[in-house]
């Protein structure tokens, strides 16, 4: 029996099994205490070794990091914080560790040690929480969408168009790192390559995504996406996984609609769901809070963060609307804002929180930027200036979504692919779909990592993802 499901039993001198690693061991003169975790739970469970109840050689290899199974029966706990623990009446050592080269100690390690160690941090209480809460989002994600008949589209990892002409890209070949084969103007010759084209890891699953929903009407990815960005920001990994409807005849307020639903939705899973580890992490937070100082800390606790957005009606402007308000804001006016403010730029994380937290006081929808910020695919309005585009902001992390209503008309969109520098034969198939039944269609990307770093109130994006993939790192 996991130990999650052990805790909430009734203690009768029932005989259980245990098993899991050792957290901690203390010994108090003939008594020995053993708290185990197996990863079902952030809490532990205290196994009592009497003395002579189990052979010494066998209890000297239950060492910190050690993995054992523990036989006993279950009783009322005499200390605090638990009701069961175990009487112990037999240990099976799986795995010893050697105390002396076992790297995570009874006491506090930073998140930069932590990443050196990524083999061996999930046993951590901190990174256990939040794995926890990673495979209960993406598990709310699937049944979110299930419910509201959504098909889930797998899209392809390896393509052969850049959907957001960044031209940040992974590229995949099999062919010969020296000495490639050449054409006849000395560039790589892709057609010899596997594909008979040059290929790359994708940066997002949308383009293949709308072809799904002009035929099932609504779909979703959700897989891993590659950006080769040469960024050592706390915002930023070279793998992450984005999470992608697409939705035949939205327009770009059901679009908002559903993306303001679906985040709302998630962050109340959680908050039902994953109870204990919030409140571990919230706990953690509060008294690294304590260490900063007094403008830096949070108005908000982890808790308050989440219901902030669960509770509150998100905000809607647009883009030129949000621009007047910061140029007015008193950090615009006292030159207190890093980056400047007009009409045309792309608004910087300061910026997006300041609208959230300090002039709204609530989530943010922003709508209608200038088209030349945004992706070729984006609805061009009447105006000739702006797109139907649209960002979600959250307190603390800035925007989390981003999506718009996708132009629809044939001639607009080819247009813009020539304005961008897209070849038209990269994407014929994605511009045909414009020819054959074309129908009003709407979809976003929300960046699942950046969904756990606000649920979890980690600071780091490396910290949120099992084994992150930065510059220079891909160590395990």
């Amino acid at each position: 029996m996991q130990i999650k499901e052990l805790l909430l039993q009734t203690p009768n001198q029932q005989t259980v099994m245990v098993k899991g690693w050792v957290r901690t061991k203390r010994v108090s003169s003939s008594v020995a205490f053993i708290a185990i975790n197996d990863g079902s739970t952030i809490h532990n469970i205290q196994a009592v070794v009497a003395d002579g109840a189990v052979a010494e050689e066998t209890l000297k290899l239950v060492t910190t990091g050690a993995c054992i199974a523990v036989t006993g029966s279950l009783i009322p706990s005499q200390g605090q914080g638990q009701s069961v623990e175990v009487q112990v009446s037999d240990i099976l050592v799986y795995g010893s560790a050697d105390p002396e080269k076992y790297p995570l100690q009874p006491k506090k390690h930073s998140l930069e040690f932590l990443r050196e160690i990524g083999h061996l941090r999930p046993r951590t209480n901190t990174f256990s929480a939040i794995l926890r809460i990673r495979h209960a989002l993406a598990f709310a994600i699937h049944q979110y969408f299930n419910e509201h008949g959504f098909f889930y589209l797998h899209t392809p990892i390896i393509t052969g168009s850049d959907a957001e002409g960044a031209g940040e890209m992974f590229r995949v070949t099999t062919l010969p790192a020296i000495q490639p084969p050449l054409t006849e103007d000395g560039k790589v010759d892709y057609k010899e390559d596997f594909f008979g084209k040059e290929t790359n890891l994708t940066v997002s699953g949308q383009l293949e995504g709308e072809l799904g929903a002009l035929a099932l009407s609504k779909i979703y990815t959700f897989g891993p996406t590659f950006r080769a960005e040469n960024s050592n920001t706390t915002r930023h990994l070279a793998e992450f996984w984005m999470v992608e409807p697409e939705m035949a005849f939205f327009e770009l307020t059901d679009n908002m609609n559903l993306a303001e639903d679906f985040t709302k939705s998630l962050i109340k899973y959680a908050l039902e769901h994953c109870a204990d580890d919030i409140a571990f992490l919230e706990k953690r937070l509060l008294d690294e809070e304590k260490t900063k100082k007094k403008e830096e800390q949070s108005e908000m606790t982890l808790t308050e963060k989440l219901r902030f957005v669960s509770e509150n009606t998100f905000e809607r402007i647009t883009y030129t609307e949000a621009i007047d308000i910061l140029l007015q804001s008193k950090p615009h006016k006292q030159g207190k804002f890093n980056y400047p403010v007009a009409w045309g730029i792309d608004l910087q994380s300061e910026h997006e929180r300041y609208l959230v937290e300090k002039h709204f006081k609530k989530p943010v929808i922003l709508t209608h930027y200038p088209k030349d910020i945004k992706a070729f695919y984006m609805k061009l309005e009447d105006d000739g200036k702006t797109v139907r585009a649209m960002d979600v902001l959250f307190p603390g992390i800035g925007e989390i979504i981003g999506g718009s209503q996708r132009e629809d008309d044939y001639e607009k969109l080819l247009q813009r692919t020539k304005e961008v520098g897209i070849e038209e034969e990269s994407i014929w198939w994605y511009l045909q779909t414009r020819q054959f039944g074309s129908a009003p269609h709407a979809g976003f990307g929300l960046g699942f990592e950046r969904l756990v770093l606000f649920v979890t109130g980690m600071s780091n994006i490396r910290d949120v993802i099992p084994f992150p993939r930065t510059p220079k790192s891909a160590e395990f």
